[in-house]
């Protein structure tokens, strides 16, 4: 069982907070290159606690700053975006995207002290359709992360983000829960309306897995196995936790699913997803035999209208003030819940958890082996950073996380799981990447 202290430890990312700091060491993805323009508004920023603002200058040049001007504390959000840098509209001192302070017209010429102020500033990193900020304490920041869908260039890419309201851990806790797709999203479902060809299928046949997990240099994995395949095969799932709160989730066949998940903390309670995707991944399991879609099983609902709130960007339709547009009649018909699309089922079950779940109310099982490991990894980690100041190697060798990859397959029972996965890997076809460096 997870105590209340460990909960606490897991859960609260704010400045000071022993997970924050170690979040703070690795590069948080803060939104899309597209959400910033070169001399438009600024774009308010949750992130770990923290208000900033991320703008875009003249020569295309990311500044992220605290939101607070270092003169009187305004917010720089109503900052004019003008000629290489952001004025505060309050007093006009202006600063460049390093921070450093360009002028200061309310001060006269002879009094003024622009080359002694500098707006508090994070290092900012764009690559494949991504802006990335470090907000650690190191005078050089490490390597950009290299897991196989973060370095894939923007035109082999499809970027989807969606906020979720509550604690990180437990959104992405979802991610490693394999078992709870043949309920949540597929309950209704009976495995003889699917294509037999298609080997999602297996996980509808036995919808209790056994399963294997282990620690990595890169987080933790699991396999979750089913003996529903052909006589002397398993049907695998593997799927990845990766430092520190990426996921590598199983929704196709293991040849093409580069596919992973962050799950960024803007605050204690509010979580941005962000997805990438290759374009040519094969899609998951979706369709009926007939040929209609699986009931409520949609993926592509589309967020409502972005607004400047701080908590405005990525919003679902589906909310627990609406109970996730729940349809009764459709739950006792036709799908498993009654409410349509995989992101609102999934929110559903994890925001009415509360805020921050309190998870000595808990009772895991076996189902949740890979939930467990996940918890002790990220508690060790993050003591030994508090108490040693010790990090992971893949921080400063990134390339370790190429080694991880998610997706579906059937192999003989007769091999071993870690085999089946080194070898499967090593035949898989791989998307086009960019150079670490870029």
């Amino acid at each position: 069982m997870t105590t209340a202290s460990e909960n606490e430890l897991l859960t609260r990312i704010g400045p000071g907070t022993a997970m924050g700091r170690f979040m703070r060491e690795h590069w948080v993805p803060a939104c899309m290159s597209s959400e910033i323009e070169a001399d438009g508004a600024p774009l308010r920023l949750m992130l770990l606690g923290e208000k900033l603002i991320a703008f875009r200058d003249s020569s295309g040049k990311v500044g992220v700053f605290d939101h607070r001007c270092p003169h009187r504390c305004a917010s720089l959000f109503f900052g004019r975006n003008e000629e290489g840098g952001l004025r505060c509209v309050y007093h006009g001192w202006k600063f460049d995207i390093e921070g450093n302070c360009l002028e200061m017209p309310n001060v006269p010429a002879d009094q003024e002290f622009k080359d002694k102020v500098k707006a508090r500033t994070y290092p900012s990193a764009e690559r494949g359709g991504l802006l990335y900020v470090y907000m650690g304490n190191r005078a050089v920041a490490p390597p950009l992360p290299e897991i196989e869908p973060a370095l894939m260039p923007s035109d082999e890419t499809q970027i989807y983000c969606r906020q979720r309201a509550c604690n990180w851990l437990q959104a992405m806790e979802g991610d490693l829960d394999t078992s709870h797709f043949g309920f949540l999203h597929a309950g209704s479902v009976d495995p003889s309306d699917i294509d037999p060809a298609n080997i999602d299928r297996y996980q509808l046949l036995q919808r209790a897995p056994e399963y294997h997990a282990r620690e990595t240099d890169w987080g933790a994995m699991y396999a979750a196995y089913r003996t529903t395949a052909q006589p002397g095969e398993l049907y695998y799932r593997f799927a990845h936790f990766v430092m520190p709160f990426w996921t590598l989730f199983p929704v196709g066949p293991f040849s093409k699913n580069i596919i992973g998940q962050a799950w960024v903390p803007m605050d204690d309670t509010h979580t941005m997803i962000i997805t990438l995707s290759w374009k040519h991944r094969t899609p998951p399991l979706g369709m009926m035999k007939s040929g209609k879609p699986i009931p409520g099983l949609g993926r592509n609902i589309q967020p409502l209208p972005n607004t400047s709130d701080w908590f405005g960007r990525w919003r679902m339709p589906g909310n627990e003030g609406n109970d996730y547009l729940i349809d009764r009649e459709v739950q006792r018909t036709q799908s498993f819940t009654g409410i349509d699309g995989v992101s609102h089922q999934d929110m559903a079950v994890t925001e009415s958890m509360g805020a921050i779940v309190d998870r000595t109310f808990e009772h895991l099982a076996p189902s949740d082996r890979m939930i467990t490991l996940t918890r002790r990894r990220l508690i060790g980690l993050v003591r030994g950073h508090a108490e040693q100041g010790t990090l992971p190697a893949m921080l400063d060798t990134p390339a370790i996380c190429r080694e991880a990859r998610s997706g579906d397959l059937v192999a003989p029972a007769s091999r071993d799981w870690l085999d089946v996965y080194a070898e499967n890997l090593a035949q898989a076809p791989r998307a086009p990447m960019l150079q670490a460096a870029e």
